[in-house]
């Protein structure tokens, strides 16, 4: 046994929590079987090393696999490990976080490993929307593994070496890691989107310690701290972010300071958490644009609404619904994307976020950016589905679709002049924002710079909403 690599999985363990704050349990637990040669090789702690500790002050259980040991391979007893650690975690109402480093399952154990591997994803099933579960890979986590870390809310992978798939990429036809490496970070972070947050192992655990002190610690707590940053804070400049809605969240949170999930997949449409006031809000917001640390514009994107990022904000919404945290939209939309790529799979997507917003229970509020054309604003939290407070910036555009555009289809035949006077028209008394919120569309008209003492009384003032809905067990969408 490798000193280096034992001391690996603890040494992770020890870098995350606070410090000296973790207790170990099942120790002194070894391999059950001892088929093939299992009797005569030592397996201390059977690969994999669980308790609890506290981040910055909050409890948490943690397991961290030990590739030492038979690789770190999920055995019968390894399983019941990390069973028994969920069932430890669902009494106290605890995150729980896995460090994955696993060769895969044990072949000489062969059934009741599997059997032991499906006992795990029985308790991530049942603790889903319950407690919060947090995974990281930093070695190779492959084959059934791979359903660990997509059955978890948050997934962190180290950027060089962790390696995560269902079939290694070699095994794909017509593929090797030479042409595309399906099992590194960027792949699954940019491509597949399982991952939340990639970077060294340092960052991977610092960040994964940020992410806990933003969680509640299961769905019947709030996340609430308190906020030295003034709740009237004038946000100077702030229409100049409204296309990279990222850069204008981070300016409108507590300290400025907001933490973006899945950054680098569908960047069209942002995820992430701030805090305002003290409370942790879920954001969703369409973006346009995308700024580099130097300043410089790096993309750029069509204001439409794509099948990965309804995607993307669907599970999100429904991750911050099961757990109490408010949701806050940032509306820029003018449609749908357009190719046939998109038309194979929109309508679902688009139904699922549409489904996620109108179904949660939990603060809503919406502010309108930019344009809000037809009903792909409909779907983004509009007050229609759900938005409990929905404000406008004073140049917003509300309306079926652009008034120049309208005008040529309602006048099909009629000269450039009589287009021109109608879409004028038409932009007055259908598109404007004012016309929208003389319907009720929009409760109140703000200044730009104002958005964050307008949200942050909004959710002050929808803290203790309870809303009911007809009995029954789950919807289908």
């Amino acid at each position: 046994m490798s000193n280096t690599a034992q001391n690996l999985a603890s040494t992770r363990i020890a870098s995350l929590l606070d410090e000296n704050s973790f207790v170990e349990i099942g120790g002194c637990v070894t391999a059950r079987n001892t088929d093939f040669n299992l009797k005569q090789t030592a397996t201390p702690s059977d690969g994999v090393i669980t308790g609890y500790g506290v981040i910055d002050g909050n409890l948490v259980y943690v397991y961290s696999q030990d590739a030492s040991v038979l690789g770190g391979t999920i055995g019968e007893m390894h399983a019941k490990k990390i069973a028994r650690l969920y069932d430890m975690a669902l009494k106290m109402g605890a995150p729980v976080i896995g460090l994955i480093d696993c060769a895969g399952i044990r072949l000489q154990e062969a059934t009741d490993a599997l059997n032991a591997l499906g006992e795990i994803y029985a308790k991530q099933v049942l603790a889903s929307g319950v407690i919060p579960q947090i995974t990281a890979v930093f070695g190779t986590c492959g084959g059934g593994m791979a359903l660990m870390p997509a059955l978890t809310d948050f997934t962190f992978m180290e950027s060089k070496n962790a390696k995560l798939f269902v079939n290694s990429p070699n095994a794909l036809e017509g593929n090797e890691v030479s042409k595309c490496n399906t099992a590194s970070a960027k792949f699954q972070s940019e491509d597949a989107g399982l991952v939340d947050f990639t970077g060294s192992e340092d960052e991977v655990l610092s960040g994964i310690r940020k992410l806990v002190t933003l969680l509640p610690a299961n769905n019947e707590e709030d996340a609430v701290d308190d906020c030295s940053d003034d709740l009237n804070r004038v946000c100077a400049d702030l229409a100049n972010a409204a296309g990279d809605t990222a850069i204008l969240l981070s300016n409108i949170a507590d300290d400025q300071d907001f933490v973006e999930t899945k950054a680098d997949y569908a960047k069209e449409m942002v995820t992430g958490f701030l805090k305002l006031n003290g409370t942790t809000v879920g954001a969703v917001a369409n973006r346009t644009e995308v700024y580099g640390a130097d300043g410089e514009k790096a993309e750029e994107f069509e204001a439409v609404l794509t099948a990965r990022g309804a995607r993307k904000a669907a599970r999100f919404v429904k991750f911050c619904d099961a757990f109490n945290i408010p949701v806050l939209t940032l509306t820029n939309v003018t449609g749908f994307k357009a190719d046939k790529h998109s038309e194979r799979c929109i309508a679902t997507a688009v139904a699922e976020m549409t489904h996620a917003f109108a179904d949660a229970t939990v603060p809503k509020v919406n502010v309108i950016i930019g344009k809000a054309y037809g009903s792909a604003y409909v779907a983004m939290n509009s007050k229609a589905v759900g938005a409990d407070m929905t404000y406008a910036w004073e140049d917003a555009s509300i309306g079926m679709m652009d008034a120049k555009l309208a005008a040529k289809i309602m006048y099909a035949n009629a000269d450039a002049a009589t287009i021109g006077e109608k879409a004028a028209e038409y932009a007055s008394l259908q598109e404007s924002v004012q016309s929208a919120a003389a319907r009720g569309y929009v409760d109140t008209i703000i200044s730009a710079e104002d958005t964050r003492k307008y949200v942050i009384g909004a959710f002050e003032m929808l803290f203790t909403k309870r809303e009911d809905r007809p009995a029954k067990k789950h919807g289908t969408v």
